[in-house]
Formats: C-alpha cells, sequence, structure tokens
C-alpha cells in the first residue's frame, strides 16, 4: 500500500517515513524522538528529531516531507543550504516529488549518506563553518552553486 493511496496522518507518515533514515542514522548513534502533531492553516502536521548528543535532525511533515534541517549546538543548516555550502546542491535526491509522499525520505537517506558524512559522523567543524558562515552573510547561500 503507498502513502499516496492510503489514509496515513502525518504523524504515521514521518514514523513510517524515519524507517528509511533509521539505517543510515542509527549506527551512528541518533535516535529517532517524535516530537509532535497538530493542525495549522495549510492541515495537520508532525514533527521529529534524530538526536545524538549536540546534533539533531529536524523533520517536518505536512502532505510530504517538508523542513529538514541540521543541528550542531545552536549551529543550524537547512538541508538545501548544506548541500550548497558542500557543493553538491543538484546532484541530491532530495527534495523530490513522488508518487508516494514516503519514498522522500529514502532519497533524504541518499544525501545524508552521500553527502553529510561531518553532520553524521565527522568532527563537525566543516558544518559549523559553513553556518558561521551564513550568520555573518546569510545571502551567501543565493551566492554559491
Amino acid at each position: 500500500m503507498t502513502l499516496a493511496n492510503s489514509s496515513l496522518v502525518p504523524e504515521e507518515a514521518l514514523r513510517l517515513g524515519s524507517k528509511s533514515l533509521d539505517p543510515v542514522l542509527n549506527p551512528y548513534g541518533f535516535k529517532f524522538e517524535f516530537r509532535g502533531a497538530g493542525t495549522g492553516s495549510g492541515g495537520t502536521f508532525a514533527w521529529g528529531n534524530y538526536v545524538n548528543g549536540d546534533r539533531s535532525l529536524q523533520l517536518h511533515y505536512r502532505h510530504a516531507l517538508g523542513l529538514v534541517s541540521y543541528s550542531i549546538g545552536d549551529c543550524s543548516l537547512s538541508h538545501e543550504e548544506y548541500l550548497r555550502f558542500l557543493g553538491v546542491y543538484g546532484q541530491n535526491s532530495y527534495p523530490d516529488f513522488p508518487a508516494d509522499p514516503v519514498d522522500s525520505f529514502h532519497s533524504l537517506a541518499r544525501d545524508i549518506e552521500l553527502y553529510c558524512g561531518d553532520f553524521l559522523h565527522g568532527s563537525g567543524q566543516q558544518f559549523l563553518q559553513f553556518a558561521e558562515e551564513l550568520k555573518l552573510n546569510p545571502k551567501k547561500v543565493a551566492q554559491l552553486p
């Protein structure tokens, strides 16, 4: 059964989608924490985090996987910002628009595995440098390829 043809609510979709991320994140100590669900002007939504110490991957789901952001301490980058700083934007799999919105979690898992090693299991210094550059020049991302 695909999500496109089912009645999964955002919380269920987020929990199901997280199963695609577990094999990439769990081996490095990240654990999924469901944070909540609600209803806003755009409909129902849910969010959760993968957490490992001071590192966090935030996921937001409304009708599909939406906002994805990474944090180390109080420094954060969106998925797009991170990939632009890495110079791989355009080679990424997420965001995408699959028939089954839960498949976007597979695409995100691929990106994390291929490109986000510093965040996932590295020192985090490169990530923190990118976040500092963005803080000093918020328009920098628009200048990156």
